[in-house]
């Protein structure tokens, strides 16, 4: 699935698992972690998840909290045609969606692509059937041509032009956004960045020029969480930028032990045409 980032030709394994090559000689390590930083010559990513954020984030998915996001996933994922047998997962963070998706689907293998060398050290270990890999969601992607069954895109960017280049023709998109009541009991009590009123159609401006949409389904719970359950999902998100620790943990004072906490996401499908110049 890989490409190289200098010359965008197929990346293949070294023999030893030490790293990944080119037929051009590029040639890529594989961190201690495990991961593989597959950026241009003098490209650096956009600032990441610090290790903060993504030590929140493996609490808070480690604990099943979103394991109904993931589930919701994982069916729009298999619900039509063949199971897919190449996955990417775009802004995958520490891969715990993309490792819950494989776990339907035993023949097939993932990339889970992030910006943040602390997640992508996560993702190494997410599931041995995925390779993680630090690059830039919003430059050329490494990865080849028509080659991906399914982009997953799980409260990440979503670069519609790239994405319709990975995808197989027929291949599919699904991407996961909030909805404008996701976490509506926190935002006013902590000050947190509120969902885009006009979100839905700037996807569809950044998308359809290049997929078709093809079906929505909405995911809603309400979740329990005690102070610090909420604390580590504030801190695993881009409300963390925002707050400082100590803020944060002033503000929860006020809330009792445990908090009522409505998640709500849609989950939307896209598709690539079927035919290609």
């Amino acid at each position: 699935m890989l490409a190289c980032p200098v010359c965008a030709g197929a990346l293949t394994a070294l023999p030893d698992g030490s790293g990944l090559r080119c037929g051009d000689g590029h040639s890529f390590d594989r961190a201690r972690h495990g991961q593989v930083t597959l950026l241009p010559p003098g490209h650096r990513a956009p600032s990441g998840d610090s290790a903060e954020m993504v030590a929140d984030r493996v609490a808070f998915l480690g604990a099943g909290h979103y394991a109904g996001v993931t589930g919701a996933l994982a069916e729009a994922v298999v619900s039509d045609g063949a199971p897919p047998e190449t996955l990417l997962d775009l802004g995958g963070g520490t891969g715990h969606h993309l490792a819950g998706v494989l776990q339907r689907l035993p023949d097939a293998v993932g990339v889970v692509l992030d910006s943040s060398p602390y997640a992508a050290r996560r993702a190494a270990r997410s599931s041995p059937r995925a390779v993680a890999v630090v690059a830039d969601s919003w430059a050329r992607l490494p990865v080849r041509d028509c080659v991906v069954d399914r982009v997953l895109v799980v409260f990440a960017p979503r670069n519609g032009p790239e994405i319709a280049r990975v995808l197989r023709p027929g291949g599919r998109l699904v991407v996961v956004t909030p909805t404008a009541d996701h976490l509506a009991e926190l935002v006013e009590p902590l000050g947190l960045l509120r969902v885009d009123p006009a979100k839905a159609e700037r996807m569809a401006a950044a998308l359809e020029p290049h997929l078709r949409p093809v079906a929505t389904a909405r995911h809603r719970e309400r979740l329990a969480l005690d102070r610090a359950a909420v604390e580590t999902l504030v801190g695993m998100g881009p409300h963390a930028r925002h707050l400082t620790r100590g803020g944060l943990a002033g503000a929860l004072t006020a809330f009792p032990q445990v908090v009522g906490v409505t998640v709500s996401v849609d989950v939307t499908t896209y598709e690539a045409p079927s035919g290609r110049d």
